[in-house]
């Protein structure tokens, strides 16, 4: 993993590292590891638990959130600072959701994901709400690493296809 970024450094399935068999590992999953290959080990509680504690998390940051509010209006500030803090918090997180939604499907660039990292911070109640509604349906990211993970797959069986038997016991031709 990439400390700046996040994002791991190899795509799913790369041929940086193989298991027993000698062909493509697939890429753990934040709170799932490899259990997302086969959908076992536990993977369907672990997906309901994913979703309750992104959906509880969400909520409670919309509480601290709405603590925030109240002492933005105790300090007594004025309407436009509590409507552009409002509008900086909307945007914020709906950005971050988008960002989070689309790093499902394809991996983000580094530097890109670097420059967005304080808005997707100030967003991150819609970082939890994409994390959430992704995880009622697959393990966050899952579509992305089966595709890469299947791909390096079809990839090893072609070059493994090709090379058949030992290449020392052949005969050689005088």
């Amino acid at each position: 993993m990439s400390d700046e970024t996040g994002t791991p450094g190899t795509p799913a399935g790369s041929p940086g590292g193989a298991d027993r068999s000698g062909g493509p590992r697939p890429e753990p999953l934040r709170f799932f590891g490899t259990t997302w290959v086969n959908h076992d080990n536990g993977y369907a509680a672990r997906r309901a638990g994913v979703a309750v504690g992104s959906l509880a998390a969400a909520a409670v940051s919309c509480l601290v959130l709405r603590f925030a509010y109240q002492g933005i209006m105790i300090a007594g500030t004025g309407s436009f600072v509590t409507v552009l803090i409002i509008v900086m918090f909307a945007i914020c997180s709906a950005l971050a959701f988008r960002n989070t939604w689309e790093g499902f499907a394809e991996r983000h660039d580094p530097q890109r994901q670097a420059s967005l990292r304080g808005l997707l911070a100030i967003g991150f109640v819609g970082s939890l709400l994409a994390y959430f509604f992704r995880s009622l349906t697959e393990a966050p990211g899952e579509k992305l690493h089966r595709e890469e993970y299947d791909q390096a797959c079809e990839e090893y069986e072609r070059r493994a296809s090709r090379r058949t038997g030992n290449p020392t016991k052949k005969k050689r031709r005088r």
